[in-house]
């Protein structure tokens, strides 16, 4: 007798032949947000998939961006064990680019079929059902940045469209070659739901809006998104950037959330006309939840050495933990819409965060607000960046690791084996870091010393 599995395999390998597919790429993020996966001839899917996934190496999700597999618990030590990708088959979509080509996205279980407790969906998909078993539905709309760099044979890479003051245009002027416009169209094709893109501040940088949904769609979003936005690059000619500080002369990018809850039904918990400032007390208790958990948040939201040199004064980049009211120099921002519209944006993380990680965090932040009941501070009036108003981030990664690891309420909720893998994973990077000779450190010292 067939399993239901095998049922919607074949089910879903017709489909595929129907539609012109004879590729199936199978695809999920690792610790640091990478895609990992593999492409698979449909006329297989059955051998392939009918019993259960496909078996990958678990050091895949301890692999650094250098090759090396560090040496987090249950990998190396365990001699390399398998764990599955098992595809989620309501994300099959055609990839618009690719002719003959699906891609779906996998959830990472162990071979008994338990989920993979170091999965970044996993992890968000257990906060999200902490969340909805008390009628709190988490809706998130990502926001995220990136830079486009084109090749140059004496210094590596250079900003695309390199031109002063292109702040927010659109067309040719800040991007002569309109790829802007065929990102978009390509990702509408792709069902990212893109609405809305421009130059952003400095040369070679853009920004691409996501449409709000549920949070485990969205988190699926983000993440197609960015691996889209470098394929399309790639096709182009150009290279995609997301790191969150790539020039010591420009600005950083971001990775902003716009956060609400919502009942089952839809209607919005965060919205209260009667309120002075239109917010509900739950809207206030997650931001309050959201401010308490920051320095911890920051270790997911800002997971790079790099990060923390995105943060300074007037850089539009968070590094106090406040809150204002439709001000954009704090690290949540209450934006002027009300009714259904009403929003909290998260804009403490850059666009190297891990989304699924990235949102787990927030919204477990604001969660343990609401079960607490915390009250935020008084919002912050006029300019913020001012640090005897409030407290700051950590001021580097493992300052940020450090208060992750002593943060036990935020700990229990994303899940001990997440936090460790994480934190062994980031120490390791902070490690190779502290033993590496930079450019810096040899401009500064070589000639003269």
């Amino acid at each position: 007798m067939q399993s239901d599995d095998q049922r919607n395999v074949e089910r879903l390998t017709e489909q595929l032949r129907s539609e012109g597919i004879d590729v199936l790429r199978i695809g999920y993020a690792d610790l640091i947000g990478t895609e990992r996966g593999r492409d698979l001839v449909v006329e297989t899917l059955a051998h392939h998939l009918g019993e259960g996934g496909i078996a990958f190496c678990r050091g895949v999700f301890h692999t650094s961006p250098r090759g090396d597999v560090v040496p987090v618990a249950g990998g190396l030590d365990a001699g390399l064990p398998d764990v599955l990708a098992k595809p989620d088959l309501s994300t099959v979509r055609k990839i618009p680019w690719e002719d003959g080509v699906a891609h779906v996205l996998a959830d990472i279980v162990e071979p008994d079929g338990r989920p993979c407790a170091e999965s970044p969906r996993s992890v968000l998909r257990s906060v999200v059902g902490r969340c909805e078993a008390e009628n709190l539905v988490p809706v998130v709309g990502p926001e995220m940045e990136f830079y486009l760099l084109e090749g140059s044979s004496s210094s590596g890479w250079r900003r695309y469209g390199e031109a002063p003051g292109n702040v927010y245009v659109a067309g040719r002027k800040g991007d002569p070659e309109n790829l802007l416009l065929e990102f978009l169209r390509q990702l509408a094709r792709y069902g990212i739901r893109a609405t809305a893109g421009n130059h952003e501040f400095f040369s070679g940088q853009f920004e691409i809006n996501i449409g709000h949904s549920h949070a485990l769609d969205a988190a699926d979003r983000a993440f197609r998104f960015r691996t889209a936005v470098k394929e399309l690059a790639r096709r182009a000619g150009k290279h995609a950037t997301f790191m969150a500080k790539p020039f010591n002369e420009e600005g950083g990018s971001g990775f902003h959330l716009h956060f609400s809850i919502v009942d089952p039904s839809d209607r919005s918990l965060f919205a209260d006309e009667a309120a002075p400032t239109g917010l509900s007390s739950l809207a206030e208790h997650a931001v309050a939840g959201i401010l308490a958990h920051a320095p911890a948040l920051a270790a997911f939201n800002n997971p790079t050495i790099n990060s923390y040199k995105r943060f300074g004064p007037d850089t539009l980049a968070s590094w106090l933990i406040d809150w204002g009211l439709d001000n954009r120099s704090t690290m949540v921002r209450i934006p002027p819409e009300r009714g259904d519209a009403t929003r909290i944006e998260v804009r403490l993380g850059d666009a190297t965060a891990n989304p699924y990680l990235a949102i787990a965090s927030v919204v477990a932040g604001a969660y343990l607000g609401i079960e607490e009941k915390l009250t935020p501070p008084p919002p912050t009036e006029g300019y913020g960046y001012d640090a005897s108003r409030s407290r700051l981030l950590p001021r580097n990664l493992e300052a940020a690791l450090d208060a992750l690891e002593a943060d036990t309420e935020l700990t229990e909720i994303l899940g001990k084996p997440l936090i460790s893998a994480f934190v062994t994973y980031k120490r390791n990077e902070l490690e190779r870091f502290a033993h590496y000779v930079t450019d810096w450190e040899v401009g500064e010292y070589l000639y003269h010393l």
